[in-house]
Parts: C-alpha cells; structure tokens; sequence
C-alpha cells in the first residue's frame, strides 16, 4: 500500500502555478487510473484506487504548503503507512523545467512543504522532484515565481514530466529508486 501526495496549495488563484506541480500530477493519476471521487478527510483531499495492482491513496493536503506534514501524518498514521511507502510529488526550483529526478530522504532544499513532512514523518520517504526553474533574485522574486503559471514552452515541457510520471509511477513502487532513477535518467534528457 502506498500514499502518493502532491504539494500545492488550495483555491483557485493556485491552479496550475509552478508551486502547485504536484497537485496537477495527482490529478492526472486520479484520471488515468480512475480513482475513486475525492473526499475531505485529514484536512485534505484523498481518493483510493490502484496502480499497477497496488493499493495507492492520493492526498492532496488543503492546509497550505507550509503545514502539508499535518495531512501527510494524519493520513499515513490512520492507513499504517510506512515512510518508505510514502512518495512525494513536489515542485523543485533547483532543477530546470522540464527535468525530472527521484530520490529518498534527504534535505528539503528550502522548500516549506518538505520541511513540514520532514518534521511530520522523517525524511525517509520517497521524492518525486519536477524543475519549475529558478528565476533571477531572492526573496519576493522566489514567491512571484512559484505562485505564477507556466508560459507556453514550459506548459509543454511540464506536461511531458507529468505524463512520464503518470505512466510510469508503478515502477517506482515495484523496483525503488535506482531503477526509476535511470529510466527517467534514460527518458527525460532535458
């Protein structure tokens, strides 16, 4: 069994920007493998299906980002879901747009949804980590550009990353993070 969760934030002046990545992926798992409707329970959105013939819950926590650990837990505690079962799907500035990398457990690299889950669960879960870019600058620089949409190119770019990812999760389930690691490594050569 595994919980799959998508870092973004609720309300509609979220919807489709760079930092709400991980909720569009969630909701293209949620349409391509028919999931269950999604329902409110532990202060986010959850829905239950399966992939590839495992049991998978999809959360999208409704708490802001910065308080994203709080559903996280909740919902791996009531469903005996151990950190390694866990994958989260993030948006990552330090990568391009348009690249895509994997890994477990680690450092939350300044993002505030990680720091959160870190503190909920510990870090040891899997990360799905989709380049949003970085823009030039510091400080409201960052903020105006994780909370802002995609132009044209990187929409494109974005939908690939979210497409291989749709496709292909039920190999980061099945054979763990080095073999995923190199089939999106030999896949998406950005």
């Amino acid at each position: 069994m595994f919980l799959i969760v998508g870092l973004g934030n609720p309300g509609a002046e979220y919807v489709n920007t760079r930092h709400n990545t991980g909720f569009m992926v969630i909701d293209a798992l949620h349409e391509k493998y028919k999931f269950s409707a999604f329902r409110e329970k532990f202060d986010a959105l959850i829905a239950e299906g399966e992939i590839d013939g495992e049991k998978v819950f999809l959360l999208k926590p409704q708490t802001y980002m910065n308080l994203s650990g709080n559903a996280v837990v909740k919902a791996a505690n009531f469903y005996k879901i151990l950190p390694e079962k866990v994958i989260v799907i993030h948006d990552d500035m330090d990568l391009p747009v348009g690249k895509l990398k994997v890994k477990k457990g680690g450092g939350a690299g300044g993002h505030n949804g990680l720091k959160s889950i870190d503190a909920a669960i510990t870090p040891e879960y899997l990360r799905i980590r989709m380049g949003v870019g970085h823009p030039e600058g510091k400080g409201d620089k960052i903020v105006h550009h994780v909370l802002s949409r995609f132009g044209k190119e990187d929409a494109c770019k974005i939908k690939e990353c979210m497409d291989l990812v749709v496709q292909s999760i039920g190999l980061l389930m099945k054979n763990g993070v080095a073999s995923y690691s190199n089939f999106i490594g030999m896949t998406c050569k950005k």
